[in-house]
């Protein structure tokens, strides 16, 4: 079975990375969503040495951006106060927005209501639109927080057609047998078209032989899970978005329908977001969390990942520690039932 930590500044420095390898992590993730491979050359190669110190030959999947929203670039983090009224606006090419305005995408202006939610950073942030003028959305926040450059945003009930890649995207894939890439992460995949589209890029690029992981994160992903299994080598159960297109409490038992068709097909899937999200501040995980994992093990998933937990958290090599054995004991647990 895969583990996968992600990169981020909390682990990048090259023992807590080969700790991590040590412990039993087998691969890591590189999130694109906020930079380009270019620029992580230090990063990439550090995961190299870790892994070959710990006798492990690593696989590394990079996420590209994909069909996914994201607001703009903003100066400094903006504290979203519970109440509080806030400006949504579409970022032009040149022109600052004003203080405490948040830059987002143009397609949102013609396609919200007042009345809707807007979910910012996996449903952290919680907004609802109160009035649109021309240029602008305004909304109250109802679920606040801290707010920082390109995070996701999404709106209740509202799909945009976007393109399956960006101009990013694919420089990235241009890059990434460079780097030691083995797979590609592809978001927000909504059918097998999005999926045909980068097994072209891929190919185009030389780079045929990385495998593809589609990301189910939106209810279109869900109602055509059987057409990707053909098209995917791994289909990824993306719990962050995923969970922002239902209540909450259904999130579970669709996670549950997925394994179970990947199950039956043979086909391999992951579980990742918020597997052991308070280890972000915490050396300890809660009861809820490894109880999770085990359960993740038991429905069939062939690789775990962890993301902000060991990108930003506290303690990222004691993270994988616990998600490690937490995977083994799941293991030994069903091979002894």
């Amino acid at each position: 079975m895969d583990i996968y930590g992600t990169i981020g500044p909390a682990c990048a420095d090259i023992n807590i990375l080969t700790e991590m390898f040590y412990h039993g992590m087998t691969g890591m993730r590189l999130n694109l969503s906020h930079t380009g491979l270019s620029d992580c050359r230090v990063w990439t190669d550090r995961i190299q040495r870790a892994a070959e110190a710990a006798g492990i030959c690593p696989r590394l999947l990079v996420d590209l951006q994909g069909p996914e929203l994201r607001i703009g670039v903003i100066k400094s983090p903006i504290v979203l106060k519970e109440e509080r009224k806030i400006v949504l606006k579409p970022q032009k090419e040149s022109g600052a927005l004003e203080e405490g305005t948040i830059p987002v995408p143009i397609q949102l202006l013609s396609r919200v209501k007042p009345g809707q939610q807007v979910l910012i950073d996996d449903g952290k942030l919680l907004l609802t639109v109160e009035e649109i003028d021309k240029e602008r959305i305004f909304c109250r926040v109802q679920r606040g927080g801290t707010l920082t450059s390109r995070k996701s945003i999404s709106i209740s009930g509202v799909e945009l057609v976007l393109p399956t890649l960006t101009d990013s995207d694919r420089k990235n894939i241009r890059e990434a047998k460079k780097h030691g890439v083995t797979g590609v992460m592809l978001p927000f995949v909504r059918s097998c078209q999005d999926l045909q589209n980068l097994r072209q890029e891929l190919t185009d690029a030389g780079a045929e032989e990385l495998e593809v992981f589609a990301k189910i994160e939106n209810m279109d992903g869900v109602r055509n899970l059987q057409s990707l299994l053909s098209c995917a080598d791994q289909i990824v159960i993306a719990r962050g978005d995923l969970g922002n297109c239902m209540p909450l409490w259904e999130l579970p038992a669709v996670q549950a329908e997925v394994a179970e068709i990947c199950t039956s097909a043979g086909k391999p899937f992951m579980v990742v977001t918020q597997m052991l999200a308070s280890m972000e501040n915490s050396k300890v995980p809660t009861r809820a969390e490894v109880s999770d994992i085990f359960q993740a093990v038991s429905q069939g998933a062939s690789s775990v990942m962890v993301t902000g937990e060991t990108a930003s958290g506290k303690y990222p090599a004691e993270t994988v520690k616990y998600l490690c054995r937490t995977v083994e004991s799941a293991q030994k647990y069903l091979k002894n039932r």
